[in-house]
């Protein structure tokens, strides 16, 4: 600045008129210099917090075992194998050791998976795999303790949806998990998976309101008995002196062919239910969305993708839940979704390498570690706004600790946002319908006709 005023100098005779040329441009650079410190200054005021996205993976392949069905035993001892052979006691730590070098203050958690099983149909039901205390369990052990986002009396963590552990029906033999824990080789198993909310430990005294909510758009795998519920967990968090909300959400994977998929319809709720947040806003997940949906006949599709249709015409984002998104106002932190290297999901059930159809698509593209679609992201809005963002676990075979690769990104925060909006909507699951009364009864009935042939 002063060699600026220096050569300023040169330029001014000292005449009057002179000297006040002189003196506005010296009031001039001051001003500037002034400004550029209070930019500078209001910058370095900004909290910035990291956070990341993050699916576990279940550990097994529901599509697979959905094609088993009406075969429950089998689709339940199917499951039950890929989830013993994809150990989360091994991946635990792995996943721990990429949370400890991201250092990230929230993690959004999906498939946050327990696995349970029963003895008989008058047991408790025991759980045998809980993959959320078995993560946070290994972050502490590395050093960095997160838990669970939670305040009065709400823990941040919602259930998407079950399949029961009915004795006879979703039976499962492993005698080396069984004998210790009932006495016997076999046992009825099911699962739960869950969205979460994690945050360092030393955050939890920041943490202003959470709850839990579910979406209305749902999904049926058996028509009145199977049913697949969604929705997201939110947590508002001090970051500064600014209250910042963060959402963990995972939308629906399952969609039907001309009709609009149930991920677009939960990402629009979504955007209604923050529609009245005004502080900012960091929503982490796994949409099931890639901004090439719907895909057009010549596009492959080795994902499974939805397709594009009279309903779902190619490129519109009424069917999108991603394009939903960014046109509500929210921001992709990144880094591109548009770049195949940036894409993050594409592993084989068993975690072993790519999927081989997959692989043979990705390539194509240009994502040469087998990722054939981008399905995770982090948004922002409201005064947040992305500073950089990578991505993680997306180099196999060696980081191969879930099938989707995580997004970890730094977030800058508006300060001056002082005021924090009124809580979200709680939307709970519609009451039970007399037709799955209906299928309830006819399950009941299965399983009674399965023990009195058992007896017999």
């Amino acid at each position: 600045m002063f060699s600026h005023l220096q050569d300023t100098q040169k330029d001014v005779h000292f005449t009057p008129h002179g000297v006040i040329n002189l003196v506005k441009r010296l009031l001039g650079s001051i001003l500037v210099a002034l400004m550029m410190l209070h930019a500078s200054a209001a910058q370095a005021e900004s909290p910035q917090v990291t956070v990341m996205t993050r699916n576990l993976y279940l550990g097994a392949d529901v599509g697979v075992a959905m094609d088993l069905i009406p075969n429950l035993s089998a689709a339940a001892q199917f499951m039950w194998d890929q989830v013993k052979a994809t150990d989360f006691n091994l991946r635990a730590p792995k996943l721990a050791a990429e949370v400890i070098a991201a250092r990230p203050d929230v993690i959004g958690i999906q498939e946050a998976t327990i696995w349970f099983c029963k003895k008989n149909a008058w047991s408790k039901r025991t759980e045998v795999f809980n993959f959320t205390d078995q993560f946070l369990a290994a972050t502490k052990a590395q050093g960095q303790e997160y838990v669970l986002a939670s305040k009065g009396g709400k823990t941040a963590i919602n259930t998407g949806y079950s399949i029961a552990a009915i004795p006879y029906v979703t039976m499962v033999n492993d005698p080396e998990t069984f004998q210790p824990l009932f006495g016997e080789d076999k046992a009825a198993c099911g699962f739960e998976i869950a969205d979460a909310l994690a945050i360092r430990a030393d955050l939890a005294n920041k943490v202003l309101a959470v709850g839990n909510t579910e979406y209305e758009a749902t999904y049926t795998i058996v028509p009145t008995i199977m049913t697949i519920y969604r929705g997201y967990s939110w947590a508002d968090i001090q970051i500064g002196n600014t209250p910042v909300r963060f959402v963990t959400t995972h939308l629906e994977s399952l969609w039907d062919e001309n009709k609009v998929p149930n991920a677009a319809k939960q990402a629009q709720q979504l955007i209604t239910d923050l529609k009245n947040t005004k502080n900012p806003i960091v929503i982490m997940g796994d949409f099931n969305s890639d901004p090439r949906d719907p895909r057009i006949s010549d596009d492959p599709n080795a994902g499974g993708q939805p397709t594009a249709s009279g309903t779902c015409p190619g490129g519109s984002s009424l069917c999108n839940a991603y394009l939903l998104m960014r046109e509500a106002g929210f921001t992709d932190v990144g880094p591109d979704a548009l770049d195949p290297m940036n894409n993050t999901w594409g592993m084989n059930a068993l975690l072993t390498g790519p999927d081989p159809d997959r692989l043979k698509y990705s390539q194509q593209i240009g994502n040469f570690a087998g990722y054939s679609d981008r399905l995770d992201y982090i948004f922002v809005r409201n005064g947040a706004f992305p500073v950089s963002s990578r991505l993680i676990g997306a180099v196999p075979p060696s980081n191969l600790n879930s099938d989707h690769a995580g997004v970890v990104s730094l977030i800058a925060i508006d300060s001056t946002a002082t005021e924090r909006s009124p809580d979200l909507p709680e939307h709970a699951p519609f009451p039970i319908s007399f037709w799955q009364w209906v299928g309830l009864a006819l399950a009941a009935l299965i399983v009674g006709i399965i023990v009195k042939k058992r007896f017999r």
